[in-house]
């Protein structure tokens, strides 16, 4: 029997108490700010996922190099919302952008082989190559971003392509025209192929390396995107177009116009971005720049209360969502040490599921829904078990060190964290079972249909 004296031995195990804490803490704040749009419940989830971090992390990183990691932080977090920015625009249109992460490599590789084009043996020999020569990869980088925005409005407009597929191409062409430019490139000049185009001048890269400019160039890209969207007239026309796009077109919006702007504005940020990650890591390397990335900006704009749906969402909202996703990746990386970026698509994918899928429920009003209902509802139960249980053999001896040794001199090292798994997913399996003949015996109560099949026979009758 579970009483009060139990659980708190099992609060007292050296690595639990703390960290279960700290989830309690952050999960329903994460979960209000997205479903009540508040940029305060984010604001707090931010300060409690800090706290988590702190709590679990053996070196205490953030309370004992708190500037170093302030710095990594709001560096990394400029970088990332420069194009979720563009993200959040496009989505707030009605639209979606895939092709960030594949544009921010081949802006990046653009810069890198203007470069080597203008001087190719200052770039061969790792000598400084001036401030023109920077000007101009950095222009004619942002110059490739208008043209493959352009690109996109175009095949969405006159084409008649779905945004998905459209954006899609270029998520795909983009980097192996990448790579292709950086090969021919270079054996042009150098009488040598290579597919990546190392950058050693020091003042180009301290554009990224420094931590004022990203944040500033982010700040203020941030402000005119909030001024567009929020205090002018083309502003209130993306929402509307993401909102209804047939009545915005029928009551006089140059829709087509409206979404080469968006689009634009996406594929501008991704190349600003470019810019600056080839900075960062000193060498434009389309193979292996930004991959990904095109989910993580998604993530931010979503996280921050944009609707996939479009018509909705905040400039400051995108911003926060930014914060939050790099707050979350480096929490995880603190906590992991070794290997954290294995896990690092799994946070960003289950944060965009979560959501969305919360965003879904608040528009719909779907509060009482059966969602384990039927033959699938079975099946849903036993996946989200299952999830529950290998997620608890991954990461049970980060969060709970204590509990694994407890459970190594129990049942021996190689069967400890599957046995605590296979535990929680019980648990989490008698859990869901138990919600589901509760939502069940109160549907049947109040007279309502208890299965969906029900419901379908109930409506046949009625017509």
């Amino acid at each position: 029997m579970l009483d009060l004296s139990t659980v708190r031995q099992f609060l007292d195990i050296p690595g639990v108490g703390l960290p279960l804490t700290g989830v309690l803490l952050a999960g329903p704040l994460f979960f209000s700010a997205i479903r009540k749009r508040l940029e305060g419940g984010l604001l707090l989830a931010i300060a409690a996922v800090l706290l988590l971090t702190t709590a679990v992390d053996s070196q205490h990183t953030y309370w004992n190099r708190y500037t170093p990691s302030a710095v990594d932080i709001l560096r990394q977090t400029a970088l990332l919302g420069i194009f979720a920015l563009g993200a959040a625009v496009v989505i707030i249109a009605g639209g979606i952008d895939l092709s960030s992460g594949s544009m921010i490599a081949f802006s990046g590789t653009v810069c890198a082989t203007i470069m080597v084009l203008l001087a190719p043996d200052e770039m061969k020999n790792a000598q400084p190559i001036g401030l023109r020569v920077s000007i101009a990869a950095i222009a004619g980088a942002l110059f490739v971003g208008l043209l493959v925005g352009s690109l996109h409005a175009w095949l969405i407009t006159v084409i008649g392509l779905p945004p998905f597929v459209a954006t899609l191409a270029t998520l795909v062409g983009l980097r192996s025209l990448s790579r292709a430019i950086v090969e021919n490139v270079t054996a042009s000049a150098w009488a040598a192929k290579s597919n990546q185009i190392q950058i050693f001048d020091q003042q180009f890269r301290y554009l990224a390396t420094s931590v004022w400019i990203p944040v500033v160039v982010f700040l203020a890209l941030a402000a005119t995107a909030w001024l567009l969207m929020s205090r002018t007239v083309v502003g209130r026309h993306l929402h509307a177009l993401g909102g209804n796009e047939q009545a915005a077109r029928l009551s006089g919006i140059q829709t087509d116009r409206l979404k080469w702007l968006a689009y634009c504005i996406s594929a501008v940020l991704a190349s600003v971005a470019g810019v600056l990650y080839i900075g960062e890591e000193s060498v434009a390397d389309p193979q292996r720049l930004a991959r990904g990335y095109e989910l993580n900006a998604i993530a931010a704009a979503v996280v921050g209360g944009c609707s996939l749906q479009g018509g909705v969402g905040t400039i400051p909202g995108a911003m926060l969502g930014a914060l939050f996703l790099r707050v979350v990746i480096d929490g995880v990386a603190k906590m992991i040490k070794t290997g954290a970026d294995v896990y690092e698509g799994l946070i960003v994918g289950s944060v965009v599921v979560v959501a969305v899928a919360l965003t879904q429920l608040r528009q719909s009003g779907r509060r009482g829904a059966r969602f384990f209902a039927g033959a699938l509802g079975l099946v849903t139960v036993l996946n989200l078990a299952l999830l529950f249980g290998a997620l608890v053999w991954l990461f049970i001896d980060i969060f709970a060190p204590g509990l694994v040794a407890a459970a190594e001199r129990q049942w021996g090292r190689l069967f400890a964290k599957v046995v605590l798994g296979l535990f929680a997913a019980a648990i989490a399996l008698l859990a869901l079972l138990l919600a589901r003949f509760l939502t069940a015996r109160r549907r049947y109560l109040a007279g309502q249909p208890t299965f969906p099949s029900e419901g379908i026979t109930a409506t046949k009758q009625s017509e």
